[in-house]
């Protein structure tokens, strides 16, 4: 079923939380809403670019990102692309989790923009706006043009990531990380399922997870762990920080790469609201933590990071970093041969 999305009603999806959302969704009006698996409406919206200039204290280490969809089916209370739902005029809150944006031209622009003769081959995160394999993914495979894109210019990108479905492109993953320098980092914060179910209700368990990165390794795929986020007085336990890395560890994960909670707003509002419903004791805490900023105390921080760091380190896994690709030849200095 293909319905413009003018006679759709968008407008009264963004008003499920009238304080969380601007007045009148910023959706071009040839965008067409389909229904989706799991209860969600999906929206096609045309992409004006592809790559993306991630802000300074983005998560991922890249500084450039591509997401074939906004919003996300996993449902994480703690997710920072909530803020970018609520700025296209939809609600950050539940809707985040049910009005997924896709963006079905993709492939062809980052193909185009990849070939640009002013790009420089950075390293792109893949996955930023929502996991890029949630099940919308299952319809719409945008994920292998997008691998064999990246495959094709030589450059660099890692692949974020929760869900299982990423295994499906496993063959075509690891044929694109030996041509142009590239990895899956799956997110496991924390292996505490009880903890799981509550902020992260649409996800996949930890063991699950775990699972996935074994059976990435043992394909032929580069594999890291983004160890994100960390949840002041929840997940931040020396008990709860080593068993966690003990088992990314055994996992056969080469990278790790931990994070602290952030509460960008639209996050922030929605994860406030959950925690003081929830742990309404540790309110008080979270407001010393993080005043009215979107980062956690700086001595917070760098304790937390300090002690992850170490247990790193005793487990033997590396930091992950930028990943540097092949310098790519040009068609037109090619000409001059």
């Amino acid at each position: 079923m293909r319905v413009p999305l003018d006679l759709m009603g968008w407008d009264a999806l963004s008003l499920i939380d009238p304080g969380a959302a601007p007045a009148g969704p910023r959706m071009p009006r040839g965008a067409v809403v389909r229904a989706g698996p799991e209860g969600t409406w999906l929206a096609e919206v045309q992409a004006r670019v592809a790559l993306e200039r991630l802000p300074d204290v983005a998560e991922p280490v890249e500084g450039w990102g591509v997401s074939p969809y906004r919003g996300c089916a996993a449902a994480c209370r703690y997710c920072s692309g909530r803020g970018a739902h609520r700025r296209l005029g939809l609600d950050a809150g539940e809707g985040f989790a049910t009005q997924i944006v896709v963006r079905p031209n993709l492939v062809r622009l980052l193909r185009e923009e990849l070939a640009a003769p002013a790009w420089r081959g950075e390293p792109v995160a893949v996955g930023v706006g929502g996991d890029c394999y949630q099940p919308a993914e299952e319809r719409y495979r945008l994920m292998p043009g997008l691998l064999a894109a990246f495959r094709d210019a030589g450059n660099p990108f890692t692949v974020y990531t929760k869900r299982a479905l990423v295994a499906r492109d496993a063959e075509l993953l690891a044929e694109a990380a030996g041509a142009a320098g590239g990895r899956v980092a799956v997110s496991i914060a924390f292996v505490d399922e009880q903890v799981r179910r509550a902020v992260e209700p649409g996800a996949p368990s930890a063991q699950r997870r775990l699972e996935l990165v074994s059976e990435l390794v043992s394909r032929g795929v580069p594999c890291a762990v983004t160890m994100a986020p960390i949840l002041p007085c929840l997940t931040d336990g020396a008990d709860q920080l080593q068993a966690t890395m003990r088992r990314i560890a055994a996992s056969g994960a080469g990278e790790v790469l931990p994070l602290v909670l952030r509460l960008p707003p639209g996050t922030r509002e929605w994860f406030f609201g959950w925690l003081g419903e929830r742990h309404p004791r540790l309110v008080g805490r979270y407001e010393e933590l993080y005043g009215q900023g979107a980062d956690a105390d700086p001595a917070y921080r760098g304790r937390i990071m300090g002690q992850v760091g170490r247990l790193a380190a005793a487990f033997g896994l590396r930091g992950a970093g930028p990943l540097a690709g092949a310098p790519r030849p040009r068609a037109h200095q090619l000409a001059l041969v």
